[in-house]
């Protein structure tokens, strides 16, 4: 039986994330000791991936990340699907409507 993973607070990680994470005891620790938001935004930037090869960058990113001390993804405009939170305007706008940014 595999030991308990920690997920977020919206997503949970899939096999993929979790054998990754699982991988380096250090990089366990790490993801173990950021915030359930924390974990829920690595989980989420994983999921969006569109392509496989995205999803496999993004996971070994995480890992990389968590090791050089970040507590979330880095040049990510965070999660949509929280409920406790209502989305900014920037991600209701462009990642929720799908509307691109207005030309000047």
């Amino acid at each position: 039986m595999a030991e308990p993973f920690s997920h977020g607070t919206v997503h949970q990680a899939a096999d993929d994330l979790q054998a990754a994470l699982r991988a380096d005891a250090n990089v366990l620790s790490l993801w173990e000791s950021i915030s359930p938001l924390g974990r829920n935004e690595f989980i989420c930037w994983v999921e969006d991936a569109k392509q496989p090869a995205t999803r496999e960058r993004r996971i070994r990113r995480t890992c990389e990340e968590l090791i050089e001390g970040k507590k979330r993804p880095c040049c990510w405009a965070g999660c949509i699907h929280r409920t406790d939170k209502a989305p900014s305007r920037w991600q209701q706008a462009v990642l929720i409507d799908q509307k691109s940014k207005p030309d000047s």
